[in-house]
């Protein structure tokens, strides 16, 4: 059997489910707006129903979606070059859902680590949508026959799950219809960490607003949270080597080289030998000068949320004419009657 041919299809999301950090934009965003202008058609996706597996208030869930889209936009999203949707607009998502919830077993759904961190002892009071989302999350990508994913190292297991979903129902079925999609991790800062602590991934719940930088926040805001950010009394090294058993030098080294675009080995070559009292400064100078433009584009957004509300809506139409043919073919191989 021949291989099929799918069009180059990139597709991810972010929970629209409050506070965008540095980590969403270096582990994420900024490696969208890049592929907008590599060889792929791109759909990026405010992930809403995603956010519901837990309680949201409701104005808080619309407000949330708004503030992620304004910043894809802020960040480079052009409408213009991806489509650019909230999840909830594009029925097909949940439609397929169904399907691949017909499809993955239990065992495979129980085996995620997410939920497990998530639920805690208390997987009786969860919602069974946060048991059951990555089948969701599998839909989200194969709506769209989307055949690489951009993801964080802690999404990578859900992205396992995407491929078995879509290798089990080709098989079942007899077809070749789901592409095997392509994880597409990379980058000096694909896991960001706390500025107060390294060992711990930099987290829009952490209580302490001082362990992560905003995108909301402006250049005084960024600035001072770079100085007072956790490090310990060594000099920085010159050899990567020299970040091991260094979690804050090797979380500030690696934002500094995500935020300038150069391996970590290029940026201990200029600074090693460094105290933090002279890199801080340099780092919080280019962090400023990297986010505080994406900060302050994302108020001019928000105070037009009309704008904001067509650009999803016209996206939703987009989405669409990609979605709605993949979802039909989908009930006909399952014997749907239409």
């Amino acid at each position: 059997m021949s291989e099929p041919k799918f069009t180059p299809r990139v597709f991810s999301g972010i929970q629209p489910s409050g506070g965008l950090t540095l980590g969403n934009y270096l582990g994420a965003i900024k490696r969208f707006v890049s592929m907008q202008d590599e060889n792929f058609e791109t759909v990026y996706c405010m992930v809403d129903l995603h956010a519901i597996t837990v309680w949201q208030d409701p104005e808080d869930l619309a407000h949330n979606t708004r503030e992620l889209a304004a910043g894809f936009i802020a960040s480079g999203i052009s409408p213009e070059k991806s489509i650019l949707i909230n999840q909830s607009q594009v029925p097909e998502h949940a439609q397929l859902a169904w399907i691949f919830n017909c499809v993955a077993r239990m065992g495979w759904m129980g085996r995620m680590t997410q939920f497990k961190d998530k639920a805690g002892k208390n997987t009786e009071n969860v919602s069974l949508g946060l048991f059951a989302y990555p089948a969701l999350m599998a839909a989200d990508i194969l709506i769209y026959h989307a055949t690489h994913v951009p993801v964080g190292e802690d999404q990578k297991q859900h992205l396992e799950l995407t491929r078995d979903i879509a290798a089990k129902f080709n098989h079942d079925y007899g077809v070749d219809f789901f592409p095997i999609t392509e994880p597409v991790i990379e980058g000096a800062a694909t896991r960001v960490m706390s500025l107060r602590d390294g060992s711990k991934k930099m987290s829009k719940s952490d209580p302490s607003d001082a362990s992560r930088i905003n995108m909301t926040d402006d250049a005084d805001a960024i600035a001072k949270k770079i100085r007072k950010a956790k490090t310990d009394p060594d000099a920085l090294p010159s050899e990567v080597e020299g970040l091991n058993e260094r979690p804050e030098a090797r979380n500030l080294v690696n934002i500094y080289a995500a935020l300038n675009e150069q391996s970590v080995e290029d940026v201990l070559r200029e600074v090693g030998g460094q105290q933090f009292g002279t890199f801080k400064p340099l780092l919080a100078e280019l962090a400023v000068s990297k986010l505080a433009p994406i900060s302050t584009e994302m108020a001019r957004l928000m105070a037009q949320p009309d704008e904001i509300d067509k650009i999803l809506a016209k996206g939703a139409a987009q989405a669409r004419e990609i979605t709605a043919p993949i979802l039909k073919k989908t009930y006909e191989i399952v014997g749907m009657v239409s």
